[in-house]
């Protein structure tokens, strides 16, 4: 599989993404495994742009094992600096299910930090997490309390609209 071209600014946008990245597979010193291989390819269709880490001094198989991920695995070879090596390659799209839609669900349930300050001054507020249900409202006070129930509509004013 050969590996991608890409021109001198797409690879300068993707030395700055990759700048903040910790490096997610790491290369002993047994060199490019078989493993190693399958572990770069895993991070690549999870991530897109991902860090290798090297633990080897010679420069020279560093760069020829940079060479041959990013053949192997038709990856662009973003940069090579020390140790590090980064690569990209497009993340493949996708196939998500499709969930049907409910439209009788209610709301689950929902935490809510609330502040209760004390009457003394200096004193620190105590937080305290609350729980509301989806039948559940959380007033100005702090206080949980049911919803009012929607007004039921007869079946005779329902046919008129």
């Amino acid at each position: 599989m050969p590996q991608i071209q890409l021109s001198p600014a797409q690879r300068k946008a993707h030395r700055a993404e990759a700048h903040h990245l910790d490096p997610v597979v790491m290369v002993g010193g047994d060199g490019l495994t078989v493993n190693v291989i399958k572990e770069v390819d895993a991070a690549l269709n999870a991530h897109g742009l991902i860090k290798v880490r090297v633990f080897s001094d010679d420069r020279v198989a560093r760069e020829t094992m940079f060479q041959q991920l990013s053949g192997d695995l038709s990856a662009a070879p973003i940069q090579h600096i020390g140790k590090l090596l980064v690569l990209w390659r497009p993340m493949p799209e996708k196939a998500e299910k499709e969930r049907p839609v409910d439209e009788d669900r209610m709301a689950g349930p929902r935490d809510f930090k609330v502040l209760k300050y004390s009457k003394r001054a200096g004193q620190r507020p105590e937080v305290k997490t609350l729980r509301v249900l989806g039948n559940q409202r959380l007033t100005a006070g702090g206080n949980v309390r049911r919803a009012k129930p929607k007004n039921k509509v007869s079946v005779k004013k329902r046919s008129q609209t």
